[in-house]
């Protein structure tokens, strides 16, 4: 078992595992972060799953775990990996079950002061308007055809049925749809769960959050994307619900026996993945843009209803109830994009699994809006604690294929944190906190505690310090809405 003894600093926030370490590895193994976390990062399998990914055939540069890294299945949660697009791999556990989970920011120019008199009813209304829970269905109910229209064309869609406007596509990630979708590639079963349940927020760590803009530390970017210290702030973080979840497990089935037919030596089972070109590997990419373009679609929804109830509630109370869009990034995807690689451009398909693209200003693949500042990072904390906006840079291009953090990443498993705490006494603190909780699950509520998770500061500081991304704001929740 890999040991930190095995591992160099090679910077105050940067540890290599290098590939003598075990002649299997392709490419060395890397740890982004603090020696705190790096320390962490030990209390589980995480770093042995790092290892097995530098062990792929194929992968470029090296496997990479950002300081939020935490055991996942084959892949680390946390983890990146890239490799050639044209003779390279494709592994669904380098994406996760929940495909493009990932998490929208909204804001607003109403100050904390006028929301409070309102906030209970306010999240009452949301948790209505917002459906959540395990299978629970969604807001829009589509039919087959429609369905196939959100595989397509995800955000989009949304917007072509009043439930976007062309600004929320300028500001998530894509555009709000990834080409290369193709419908016919989601199996039967994924679509059936996906029939019901677009514009619900599920359960687990997905979430849907008021809070407060709390201390602003890029003044000029905070501007331009819309914050403001001490107004009010809404986030959105879910993915693509049974749909996803169905693609990633019926491919993974599907792939079990790939790497014996491609002779594709893997470490682990979990790690089951075809190359890119072969029939499994594009039916899987086009299945998972598939999924990711629903979860995109979902959000979408979700945020139409949260404005919906903003306006139920505030309208005539408040002098601006008003939200807009700051970003929609995706957490669990792989893209095929252009990255340097020994000085020259090379198109790689990059796996992001709990990790975030952070392009720097200037990137082709930004909106005209963000050209200049960079593309906005969403990094939710625990529930009841701070989460973070950051801004993508030059040097995440240069030392990770522009990715960086994702979330606090957790520290103990949903089982370990029901052993430690309950719901009841969860729910106690964060009222004793000054924020309201609006859940379906108690029990819910303690497989998510704060004591579950890293503390999100040091996360944010470690990708601050390696250069990955730069703060912008950070915000802290008034009102919590869990599934």
């Amino acid at each position: 078992m890999v040991e930190k003894r095995h591992f160099r600093q090679l910077t105050p926030y940067i540890w290599e595992l290098p590939k003598t370490y075990d002649p299997r590895m392709q490419v060395p193994a890397r740890i982004f972060g603090s020696a705190e976390v790096f320390e962490q990062a030990f209390g589980d399998s995480s770093v042995q799953q790092l290892c097995n990914v530098a062990m792929l055939p194929g992968i470029v540069e090296a496997a990479m775990a950002m300081p939020d890294v935490h055991e996942g299945y084959g892949f680390p949660i946390g983890g990146v990996a890239a490799f050639p697009a044209d003779t390279g791999l494709i592994s669904p556990g380098g994406v996760g079950y929940d495909i493009n989970c990932g998490v929208r920011m909204l804001a607003s120019t109403l100050p904390q002061s006028e929301i409070m008199p309102h906030l209970e009813a306010l999240t009452r209304t949301i948790y209505h308007n917002c459906p959540s829970g395990v299978g629970e269905g969604g807001a829009v109910h589509l039919s087959s055809r429609a369905l196939d229209q959100v595989l397509e064309s995800g955000a989009t869609w949304a917007k072509a049925n009043g439930y976007a406007t062309r600004e929320d596509l300028e500001a998530t990630e894509d555009g709000g749809c990834i080409p290369g979708a193709r419908p016919e590639a989601v199996p039967q079963r994924a679509r059936e769960r996906g029939v019901p349940q677009l514009g619900s927020l599920g359960a687990g760590n997905h979430f849907l959050e008021i809070d407060v803009v709390d201390e602003i530390f890029d003044a000029d970017v905070a501007r331009d994307f819309g914050l403001q210290e001490g107004c009010v702030v809404v986030q959105i973080h879910c993915g693509s619900r049974g749909l996803g979840h169905e693609v990633c497990g019926q491919y993974l089935r599907r792939l079990q026996d790939a790497p014996q037919r491609y002779n594709i030596p893997i470490a682990d089972r979990e790690l089951a993945a075809a190359p890119l070109n072969s029939p499994e590997g594009r039916d899987y990419l086009a299945a998972m843009f598939a999924a990711a373009n629903y979860a995109f679609a979902n959000r979408q929804v979700l945020a139409h209803f949260v404005r919906l109830s903003f306006e139920q509630v505030l309208a005539g109370k408040v002098r601006d109830w008003q939200l807009r869009q700051v970003y929609d990034v995706a957490h669990n995807i792989a893209k095929i994009e252009t990255h340097i690689v020994g000085g020259k451009p090379v198109k790689l398909v990059v796996h992001r699994k709990g990790a975030t693209r952070a392009f720097p200003p200037g990137h082709p693949d930004l909106a005209a809006r963000f050209q200049k500042t960079g593309q906005p990072v969403l990094v939710p904390g625990s529930m009841g604690t701070t989460s973070f906006v950051l801004v993508g840079t030059p040097q995440a291009m240069a030392e990770t294929f522009g990715s960086t953090c994702h979330g606090a990443g957790r520290t103990m498993s949903r089982k370990a944190a029901t052993r430690q705490t309950r719901g009841e006494q969860v729910q106690a603190e964060l009222r004793r906190q000054g924020i309201f909780v609006q859940t379906g699950s108690l029990r819910g509520l303690a497989e998510e505690a704060p004591q579950a998770y890293k503390d999100v500061s040091l996360v944010v500081d470690s990708v601050v310090g390696a250069g990955l991304a730069r703060k912008v704001a950070r915000v802290r929740p008034i009102a919590v809405i869990k599934g």
